[in-house]
């Protein structure tokens, strides 16, 4: 361990990680890490085309990022905070 605290791995890990971050097109193998979807599943999202990517020339599979963020945060389920707020809100404006 360094001064940090972390090994030489874990720093090159994060450093990676933060590069992941950067880029606007991943490969496959970077999108199952940055999702963290085993390649398995990965493979079965996109042969049943329910997630969006990219295969030029039917080769390689690519990802855009902001896609693959989209479809990671889709299907948001609501707090109960979020529900009573709107039952007050839909009660307050539907009351006569």
């Amino acid at each position: 361990m360094n001064v940090t605290g972390m090994t030489t791995e874990e720093r090159i890990s994060r450093i990676e990680d933060g590069l992941l971050l950067q880029k606007r097109v991943l490969t496959f193998k970077e999108a199952c890490l940055y999702a963290s979807i085993k390649p398995s599943y990965m493979y079965k999202l996109t042969s049943a085309s329910k997630i969006a990517h990219y295969k030029p020339n039917n080769g390689a599979i690519y990802f855009e990022r902001e896609e693959l963020e989209a479809w990671l945060l889709k299907n948001r389920v609501s707090t109960n905070a979020d529900i009573e707020k709107k039952a007050l809100k839909h009660t307050t404006l539907n009351h006569k």
